[in-house]
């Protein structure tokens, strides 16, 4: 064990997390240079094109130290978005130490100080690593100056590390082994493993990503998962190189995986303890908890035909993705779906695109919402997610939303235009502080409705890319909720209805009737598309009808003639509105979610 370094590498979004595992992998010499590509961790192609790490990695770096010594480097990579904090918690509990990256021009930003408080709760041992130190906006003594005052952690043990030309790669590897403490556990124990991970392999089942505390596995045991007392017959276990390398038993110390024949990926939940089913271990690992979808949108296929496709679809997606939920739903409008549950509004987007492309599917999603509670008058409490579901305001006592801590961190020339932000999206309890060579560090407590659609683009909009953004959910709180319906034609569209706040409902739904009005096609008469509350409509607009010049035959002669030709068609295209119904383009669903006042 002593020869084992179990650490992760966490950083704010575009950092050169990747990057810098990547030179990590080069130095230890486990690919060929001609096989090498950037961003060897990231296995999608989303993850390539966006520079994002959505699926944790873990890989096993073979090093021999400037003593001679043969180490192995356990890497635990992990997701850089807020989305995915709570998979970055177990991976950092998996680990005894971090490198915390630091971008060199940029400096530190909002997920910085999130991920080094999670790494402070793990009582992580912490080498700050200040990156891009060749750019030529590089700023290394303003960073320190940072590492010193913001993060409270010695600048004079921070490393300089350019990832992309390889400078200090050979100082970080040699730091893992001397400043970062080794795992301890006793591997005569009682079996006690973390997995902190999981992904599907369509021949073997679920592969379990672990950390063994104490204890060993081996093929041939009967092992356990305590969240929920299944079990399974292990059938292999090994490390983690580009390849599965497969070993005779993973003991106490060592990052590797476990290969059981589990069906799902959802049977092995990311946080859960393995113990042997003959000689459980007394407790689980403290901080499990089972994930729960944050924001909530239907997916429809575009043809009715690609209904079973997309069943499918999902269903195979699911085995690669434990947090994805759904359920079946149906709209008049857009026929047979499905009520998804993501993470966050970065989940949705990748989940969105995986179908696109891995399934070769054309989607409609509908507005993203998040979960509210209805207390009724009867005593009952419904859980909310999806408009349709809404009860009778009548029957309503009160409702609550979710609201969440924001940490937005940027220079002080941008304060007024992110308070205005924030005041227009409802924050309340706001307080700031000033940090040195930083600007100012904002606090907000926000609704998550409010949150979740575009208010990270219009911040960064708003700051000129400087600001950054970080939160936490905190609490469920009373809220004035309406339901926003969109009619067209006086029908009322299901899959346009929306859960907002009263104060915001006039707001939305001019934007979506002025949206629609810019989609739907001329018909021979006048279509209104209004937004109403109830039976209060509170925005119209109106898309005029095609008119045909039937006074054109008409030349001098007396006015009554043309009148009566006029009045004719008038009542022509009235019996024609009564029969005739409007088909709304696909386009026109999308463009109520895009937004540029929303």
């Amino acid at each position: 064990m002593k020869h084992i370094r179990n650490f992760s590498i966490i950083a704010h979004i575009d950092h050169g997390k990747s990057t810098l595992s990547d030179r990590l992998i080069q130095a230890a010499d486990l690919i060929a240079e001609r096989d090498f590509k950037e961003q060897i961790l990231d296995t999608m192609d989303i993850e390539r094109e966006r520079g994002i790490t959505i699926k944790s990695q873990a890989i096993s770096l073979p090093y021999t130290a400037k003593d001679g010594r043969e180490y192995t480097l356990n890497l635990i990579d992990t997701p850089g978005h807020v989305d995915f904090t709570y998979e970055v918690s177990r991976s950092l509990a998996s680990c005894e130490g971090v490198l915390l990256v630091i971008d060199a021009s940029q400096g530190v930003e909002a997920q910085t100080m999130a991920n080094l408080y999670l790494a402070m709760e793990h009582d992580l041992e912490i080498i700050p690593v200040i990156n891009k130190i060749d750019l030529p906006s590089a700023d290394i003594e303003r960073v320190k100056e940072q590492i010193d005052e913001d993060l409270g952690l010695d600048p004079e043990n921070a490393l300089l590390v350019s990832a992309k030309e390889g400078i200090g790669i050979e100082e970080t590897l040699e730091a893992i082994v001397t400043r970062l403490p080794p795992p301890e556990g006793d591997s005569k124990g009682r079996l006690k493993a973390l997995i902190f991970d999981s992904h599907y392999d369509p021949y073997r089942g679920t592969i379990v990503h672990c950390r063994v505390f104490q204890g060993e596995v081996r093929p041939g045991d009967t092992m356990r998962f305590m969240s929920n007392n299944s079990t399974h017959k292990v059938e292999e276990v090994g490390i983690f190189r580009l390849d599965l390398i497969p070993l005779k038993a993973l003991s106490a110390g060592q990052v590797g995986y476990i290969v059981a024949g589990i069906k799902t990926v959802s049977d092995t939940r990311c946080g859960d303890t393995i113990t042997l089913h003959d000689l459980p271990c007394e407790s689980p690992l403290p901080g499990f908890k089972v994930v729960k979808p944050v924001v909530f949108s239907s997916i429809y296929p575009i043809a009715a035909d690609d209904y079973e496709a997309l069943f499918v679809a999902i269903e195979k997606l699911k085995l690669n993705d434990a947090s994805l939920t759904y359920e079946k739903d149906s709209s008049i409008a857009l026929g047979f779906g499905f009520r998804c549950g993501f993470l966050g509004l970065l989940h949705l987007e990748v989940v969105q695109e995986r179908l696109e492309r891995e399934f070769d599917l054309s989607l409609i999603l509908t507005a993203p919402s998040v979960q509210y509670r209805c207390y009724l008058h009867d005593g009952a409490v419904r859980i909310i997610d999806n408009p349709a579901l809404y009860p009778d305001p009548g029957a309503i006592e009160k409702a609550e939303e979710p609201y969440i801590r924001a940490t937005i961190m940027i220079p002080e020339r941008y304060m007024g235009v992110v308070m205005k932000l924030c005041l227009e999206r409802r924050g309340e309890k706001s307080s700031y502080q000033y940090m040195k060579n930083r600007g100012i560090e904002m606090t907000f407590e926000l609704p998550l409705a409010e949150v979740i659609y575009d208010f990270y683009d219009r911040l960064k909009s708003a700051t000129q890319g400087y600001g950054s953004f970080d939160y936490d959910l905190i609490d469920y709180r009373e809220s004035d909720l309406v339901k926003l319906d969109i009619l067209v034609n006086g029908e009322r569209v299901d899959a346009l209805s929306q859960l907002v706040h009263r104060e915001g409902a006039v707001r939305k739904a001019r934007h979506a009737c002025k949206k629609l009005k810019e989609e739907i096609p001329k018909q021979m008469f006048k279509i209104a598309i209004q937004g109403a509350i109830g039976a209060k409509i509170i925005s119209r607009e109106t898309v005029s009808a095609y008119r045909k010049d039937v006074t054109a035959k008409c030349y001098g002669g007396d006015i009554s003639r043309k009148r009566k030709l006029l009045e004719k068609q008038k009542k022509g295209k009235k019996r024609m509105k009564m029969v005739g119904s409007v088909m709304i383009p696909q386009s026109a669903f999308l463009s109520v979610l895009k937004t540029d006042t929303n």
